[in-house]
């Protein structure tokens, strides 16, 4: 007799290794279960980090990493897709081969090419190869401002340049874009929000004072996903992954972890796993 009547909302986090807990995987898995959700996970890289910043970055092999997805989805199939650092072309592969067969399984991806200590993160001619293959299978992109400006190839120092940028990037064959405006120098927080109408929604928080944001980018394309997990549609996903972060970062931004860009506050509030009822 088969007991089993209840499931839980699950995401699948492809992304890379930081052994310092804040970022990565790490920060996937602990936003997804902190928000009800079960995670799982596939590794793609295994970068050598901690709060000061990253020594060095060990390639796991691709069909490794494909082997991962494809072992993980055919057991527990997720309920979103959170896509984190892809470092090769071979990579994008890899992972576009294995997610094209799941046409309606929401993607979040988070385009990693700078890390929150300045280090650059990806291969040069990788990123042409996440434009053309990665963009399109994402039901949201969300670059914050330094990809953002490598993406658009421009200055990004205003909010109207932002807007600019973040149109730049939507022609390149994103579904969505969310532009994360944390590095302005500005008063406000200020992110926008390009929808699949060609619509802008806007998104103000306050600014604190801390430099525990490592893998402040990670936890929230982990967040979306997670909200999306639960059915939420694209705009509430965003909007709530945006609240869940701004709490994560105004909840750890006195903690002193590490000597350098310190963690967000993960668990401020958990939830418990969601039960779904089984048919």
């Amino acid at each position: 007799m088969n007991s089993k009547k209840y499931t839980y909302p699950s995401v699948l986090t492809i992304a890379g290794f930081d052994g310092s807990g804040g970022a990565g995987i790490q920060a996937d898995m602990k936003t997804i279960s902190a928000l009800g959700c079960f995670a799982t996970s596939a590794l793609t890289a295994l970068p050598v980090q901690n709060t000061l910043g990253v020594k060095s970055i060990f390639s796991i092999p691709e069909e490794v990493v494909g082997q991962q997805i494809e072992t993980i989805t055919e057991d527990i199939f997720p309920d979103a897709v959170k896509i984190g650092m892809v470092h090769t072309s071979a990579l994008v592969k890899i992972i576009v081969d294995q997610l094209s067969h799941y046409a309606d399984l929401p993607v979040v991806f988070d385009p990693v090419m700078v890390a929150t200590s300045g280090h650059k993160l990806i291969e040069d001619e990788t990123i042409q190869s996440l434009v053309k293959n990665l963009f399109p299978i994402a039901n949201v992109v969300t670059p914050n401002l330094d990809e953002a400006a490598i993406l658009a190839d421009m200055k990004i120092e205003t909010v109207e340049e932002m807007k600019v940028a973040g149109r730049k990037i939507m022609e390149l064959g994103c579904q969505s874009v969310l532009l994360k405006g944390g590095h302005l120098k500005t008063e406000k927080l200020t992110s926008l929000y390009f929808l699949p109408d060609g619509s802008i929604e806007s998104f103000e928080f306050p600014k604190y004072e801390t430099n525990n944001t490592h893998g402040s980018g990670c936890t929230l394309s982990s967040a979306i996903a997670s909200y999306l997990a639960q059915g939420k549609s694209l705009l509430e996903a965003v909007s709530l992954g945006q609240e869940y972060i701004h709490n994560a970062i105004y909840h750890g931004k006195d903690v002193a972890i590490g000597k350098g860009n310190g963690p967000v506050n993960h668990f401020f509030n958990p939830q418990k796993l969601i039960k779904n009822e089984m048919d």
